[in-house]
C-alpha cells in the first residue's frame, strides 16, 4: 500500500513540475533554461529533462540565444502555438459552433449549424459528431496536429465523470456520456464544462482579469450565470455547478422563471426579457427611437439607449438597479477584485454601468465596493473561448501534458 502511494505521488509531481515549466515558458517565452530554473525552484537538471521532453513533442522550439553576461550564451525557448490545433464546441440551446483554433488563439474555421426545435438526445448527438466527423477531416487533410477537443454547454456538468446532468432544451432521463462519444470518435483527450464557467476562465487568461486573483464573471444572454475565480482558479465546488444567480429573486410580483420561481434576475435582464419589455412598450402605443416591433432586437435597442431615449435610459437603469442588487451580494461574500459582465447588453454600459455602480454603493459593503472595478469583457470569439480555456488549463496544470508525452 505505501507503495502504491509512493507511486501516486511520484507521477503527480513529475505531472505538476511538468506543467509548471511549459506554464512558465508558455506565459513568459523567449526564456532560458537557468531563467525557468530560476522562476520555477526546480534544479537545472530537472528543467533540462522536462525541456527535452517538450522538445521532442513540439511542445516548445529554440529560438535565438540570448545576449551573453559572461562565458556561455544561454538558447532562449518558446512554447510552439502554430502547430497545435484544437477542435472546440460550443453546444448552444438552438445552435451549435464548431471551431477549430491554434494555441496562437487563431481561428482556423468557425461554423454555426441550426438545431431542430424537436430533438431526442441521441438524435442531437449523432447530428454533433456528423459535424465533428467533416471537422477533422478537413483538419487531418491540412496536415494540423490536433491535441484536444473542448466543449461547453448551458447546463450542469459533472467534471468527475465528464458527463452532462442537465440541458435547458433536452430532458435528460440519465447523464448525457457527450464527451466519451466524441472521444471515441476522434481519439483525442475531450475536456467539458459549463459555458459561462469556461468563459470566466478565458476571461482569466486571456482577458481583463490576468492580473487578479479573485473575479467574478456575470454574463448576461438568453440566461444569465456567474463563473467565479478564485485565487486563479475557476471555483466549482464539491458539486462541479454554481453561480446560477440569474435565479435569485429580486421581484416577487414578477414573471414565472422557467425554475419555477416568480421574477428571478433572468426574468427581468436576459435578452429575451429586455426585447420583450420593449416589444410590450411598443404595443401600449409608446414610442422608443429607431426600435420598432420589427426591429425589436436587442443590438437596435442598446443603440437607442446610447442615442438617448428617455423611455429605455429609464428601462436599463432599472435593468441596472436589478443586475446591482444581486451583484451587491456577490460582493460581501466573495469580494472579488474584479466583475466583469458579459453579453450583448454591455453596449449600452454607459447608461447601465452607472446604474449598477449606483445600487453596489447603496447595498453592498462600502470598503468591498470601493476595491471592486466592474468592467465590460472584451474577449473576442465569446462563443468558443471558453473551450479553449479547458484545454488551455489541460496544458497548464499537465493532465493534457501527461497524455501527450504518453502517446
Amino acid at each position: 500500500m505505501n507503495q502504491q502511494i509512493q507511486i501516486v505521488n511520484v507521477d503527480f509531481v513529475k505531472q505538476a513540475n511538468g506543467a509548471l515549466v511549459y506554464r512558465l515558458i508558455d506565459q513568459h517565452g523567449p526564456i532560458s533554461r537557468i531563467q525557468v530554473s530560476e522562476m520555477s525552484g526546480l534544479a537545472a537538471a530537472s528543467v533540462t529533462k522536462i525541456t527535452r521532453n517538450l522538445l521532442r513533442l513540439g511542445l516548445i522550439k529554440e529560438v535565438a540565444q540570448q545576449q551573453s553576461t559572461g562565458g556561455r550564451r544561454a538558447t532562449s525557448i518558446v512554447a510552439e502555438r502554430q502547430q497545435f490545433v484544437c477542435l472546440l464546441i460550443r453546444l448552444g440551446r438552438t445552435s451549435v459552433t464548431v471551431a477549430a483554433m491554434n494555441l496562437a488563439t487563431e481561428i482556423l474555421f468557425k461554423r454555426k449549424y441550426q438545431l431542430q426545435t424537436e430533438q431526442t438526445v441521441e438524435q442531437l448527438e449523432q447530428y454533433l459528431l456528423k459535424h465533428i466527423r467533416e471537422s477533422l477531416s478537413e483538419l487531418q487533410q491540412n496536415d494540423y496536429q490536433i491535441i484536444a477537443c473542448g466543449i461547453t454547454v448551458p447546463g450542469f456538468v459533472d467534471q468527475q465523470s465528464n458527463t452532462i446532468r442537465f440541458m435547458p432544451q433536452l430532458n435528460l432521463q440519465k447523464p448525457w456520456k457527450l464527451a466519451e462519444s466524441i472521444q471515441q470518435l476522434i481519439q483525442l483527450p475531450v475536456f467539458i464544462g459549463h459555458d459561462v464557467r469556461a468563459l470566466a476562465l478565458a476571461e482569466s487568461y486571456f482577458g481583463k482579469t490576468r492580473e487578479t486573483s479573485d473575479s467574478l464573471l456575470l454574463r448576461i444572454h438568453r440566461g444569465v450565470a456567474a463563473g467565479i475565480i478564485l485565487n486563479r482558479e475557476l471555483f466549482s465546488g464539491s458539486k462541479n455547478n454554481l453561480g446560477e444567480i440569474g435565479h435569485t429573486q429580486v421581484d416577487p410580483l414578477g414573471k414565472r422563471c422557467k425554475c419555477g420561481n416568480f421574477g428571478c434576475l433572468e426574468t427581468l435582464v436576459s435578452n429575451q426579457a429586455i426585447e420583450d419589455s420593449v416589444r410590450e412598450l411598443l404595443q401600449q402605443g409608446h414610442h422608443c427611437d429607431g426600435v420598432t416591433l420589427q426591429n425589436c432586437h436587442l443590438d437596435t435597442i442598446c443603440a437607442a439607449v446610447n442615442q438617448g431615449d428617455p423611455l429605455l435610459v429609464e428601462l436599463f437603469q432599472r435593468i441596472g438597479k436589478y443586475i446591482g442588487q444581486v451583484l451587491a451580494v456577490c460582493i460581501n461574500v466573495l469580494n472579488p477584485e474584479k466583475i466583469i459582465l458579459s453579453g450583448q447588453i454591455t453596449q449600452a454600459q454607459q447608461v447601465l454601468f452607472p446604474a449598477i455602480e449606483k445600487a453596489l454603493q447603496a447595498m453592498a459593503l462600502s470598503d468591498f465596493v470601493q476595491n471592486t472595478a466592474l468592467e465590460a469583457s472584451e474577449l473576442a470569439h465569446d462563443d468558443i473561448i471558453g473551450a479553449f480555456a479547458l484545454i488551455k488549463r489541460a496544458l497548464w496544470n499537465g493532465e493534457l501534458l501527461v497524455q501527450l508525452l504518453e502517446d
